[in-house]
């Protein structure tokens, strides 16, 4: 369930929300109104929120956010599943594999509103200042905010916490807080968190308003970099209870959480129990959930959709599969080449492999027909897709980039290879043999190679779930009739993580999600700087100037125009690099649950929200989503 939990990956943070000149962009009717209540610091006012381009939706009295159950009865349990296994309870860290939902014990300076493109509200941070002039951002804790032995959250835990996460955690954080020139605490309660001059990246002080909260206390005579099952010290609305190392782990609501009344709480956190439940395989873990032994499931196979779920559960009513209609978040998902490769350095022997994956035919005879193609690094946001030509304002972002950048990138649409559905793909082969003889192989006693070096055409696809295999053999079979000799090796989820961390693979499926507000978060996936970086999210290896520049044109964008065209641009610039052969995707969810867990008849507009749920044997919830019906 770590897709849906509390922690969402920093990247998100730096994509979810930002500030306007001056004051956090906050409601001007709470500017006028009410500003002699709050605190102020040097000059600044402390609001309970900020947007990124937009006002908020909820003022600094609102009861709670729209897409939860303020009457939702506390009580029950919560069973999820999870693959593999772990061996930490330290998700900042890049070694080893955090328990999943680990997050619920911790909080954040901050939270993301599921029904706002780019809110943040305070959580830890009471109240958030910020200059005219962006050149720090500071935090207020709240008076009430404890940890769960009783003592207080002080100022000097979040500079704790800034400063372990930037030297000793996972290389995330020290890529996005590497502008931040340090951090000044200014009494018990409030902390300020100073930027390097050029105060350009507009986002990076929302990035800092992600930041967990970390017992100084309690981290300062431990190994934080050492995996660990000792349960640490949170002030989350859980605790760890029990432990079964690498197979479960169950949380327990705290009863007297110092943040339970919070607006951004209510509704929200209602079971008493929550337990992650871990299994090998997705086959398993299926069969298990029509066994009653977990509650709930997201469902990404057609196939198991489609055909898995049967059986007298199902039959009996007593498990409901609903199409959740909350859009699906923007991503790229795809066959990934590792370009540190000599032989999937060149554009062209990337570009021909394109050729070979007949998406028509695995949709037709694979999927169901369930699927979409994906068709831009920012699918399901429209005003991110580079379609068309390049307009003006994109032409003279790219212009100063032509000797880095493929030539038909200005003069012609991107279009991915296609077929009639048959399985008859000789005109694509056909196509991608030329690419790759312009590239300089060629076909020798049935095996592609490189003619000056004699090298052959050999590589892994590197998989973490056998469900991928189905997809990967056809794609296998295509690249064969062209001399290519690529194999398939499906590891478990830790060795896969630990590979990938270290770039050890030669193609892959990567996933790299989109928000609705791009930001500081491309240039972790995208820019050089990144391809360096062990654990970052730059798995091909991208080392390109024009991608460079508009990542930091993303960043500085000042109004939401500004930032779509450069969007456009970068979507646009890695198309024309053949750095992925795109996948498909479905646009919404497949949900699949056991009757008993209920859930708000307002939806969220973003991303589900899972904590919004309840146990309806737990008591009567008022306003809810029957368990038969369909929302």
């Amino acid at each position: 369930m770590r897709q849906f939990g509390r922690r969402q990956f920093i990247v998100r943070a730096a994509r979810s929300v930002a500030v306007t000149g001056g004051l956090i962009h906050a409601r001007q009717a709470e500017a006028e109104t009410q500003v002699a209540e709050r605190p102020v610091l040097d000059g600044v006012v402390g609001v309970h929120g900020y947007a990124l381009y937009d006002d908020l939706k909820y003022g600094p009295d609102f009861s709670g956010f729209g897409y939860v159950n303020l009457k939702a009865p506390k009580g029950g349990r919560l069973i999820d599943s999870a693959l593999g296994s772990f061996d930490s309870f330290n998700p900042y860290i890049l070694r080893g594999r955090a328990a999943d939902n680990v997050d619920l014990i911790f909080d954040t300076l901050t939270v993301q509103s599921q029904d706002e493109p780019f809110s943040r509200y305070g959580s830890v941070a009471q109240y958030i200042f910020m200059p005219p002039d962006r050149s720090w951002v500071a935090f207020e804790v709240n008076a009430a905010a404890r940890w769960h032995d009783g003592t207080p959250i002080l100022a000097s835990d979040i500079a704790f916490t800034f400063e372990i996460l930037k030297t000793k955690g996972s290389p995330a954080y020290q890529f996005y807080y590497r502008q931040v020139a340090g951090v000044d605490i200014l009494g018990e309660r409030r902390v300020r968190f100073n930027f390097v001059p050029d105060g350009s990246n507009r986002e990076l002080p929302l990035v800092v308003g992600q930041l967990p909260v970390l017992s100084a206390a309690y981290w300062s005579t431990r190994d934080f970099e050492a995996n660990s099952l000792d349960k640490p010290l949170g002030s989350g609305p859980y605790r760890i209870r029990d432990v079964d190392p690498g197979r479960s782990v169950t949380y327990e609501r705290i009863d007297d959480y110092w943040g339970a009344d919070l607006p951004i709480n209510r509704g929200r956190y209602n079971f008493a129990e929550i337990r992650s439940e871990y299994f090998r395989d997705l086959d398993v873990s299926l069969e298990a959930f029509k066994a009653g032994q977990y509650d709930f499931r997201f469902e990404n196979s057609a196939k198991r959709w489609v055909t898995g779920y049967n059986g007298p559960a199902v039959e009996e009513g007593k498990i409901a599969k609903l199409d959740l209609m909350i859009p699906s978040s923007a991503r790229m998902q795809g066959f990934a080449m590792n370009i540190r490769r000599a032989f999937f350095a060149d554009p062209r022997v990337r570009e021909a492999i394109g050729y070979c994956f007949d998406f028509e035919w695995s949709n037709k005879t694979l999927f169901f027909g369930q699927y979409e193609r994906i068709r831009s690094y920012f699918h399901g946001h429209l005003e991110f897709m580079a379609t068309g030509l390049p307009g003006e304002a994109e032409r003279e972002m790219l212009t100063p980039f032509k000797d880095v950048l493929d030539p038909r990138l200005f003069s012609e649409e991107f279009e991915l290879p296609h077929t009639d559905g048959t399985g008859n793909v000789r005109d694509n082969l056909r196509h991608a043999f030329g690419l790759l003889k312009d590239a300089g192989w060629s076909v020798e006693n049935g095996s592609l190679k490189h003619i000056q070096t004699g090298q052959s055409m050999a590589f892994e696809i590197l998989l973490s779930q056998s469900d991928l295999e189905r997809v990967a053999l056809p794609f296998v079979q295509n690249l064969s009739r062209l001399g290519i000799k690529a194999n398939i090796r499906t590891v478990d989820p830790s060795q896969y993580q630990n590979r990938m961390n270290q770039f050890d693979f030669d193609m892959t499926v990567a996933l790299w999600p989109q928000s609705s507000s791009p930001g500081n978060e491309q240039a972790q996936f995208w820019s050089s700087k990144a391809a360096d970086v062990e654990g970052s999210k730059n798995f091909v290896g991208i080392k390109n100037r024009a991608i460079d520049a508009i990542c930091e044109r993303i960043v500085q964008a000042t109004r939401r125009d500004e930032l779509e065209i450069a969007v456009r641009a970068l979507d646009r610039v890695l198309l024309w690099g053949f750095y992925v052969v795109p996948h498909y995707t479905l646009g919404h969810y497949w949900l699949a649950r056991w009757k008993k867990i209920a859930f708000p008849a307002t939806l969220p507009t973003q991303s589900p929200d899972v904590f919004s749920w309840w146990d309806s044997t737990a008591g009567e919830g008022g306003d809810q989503v029957l368990p038969e019906a369909t929302p």
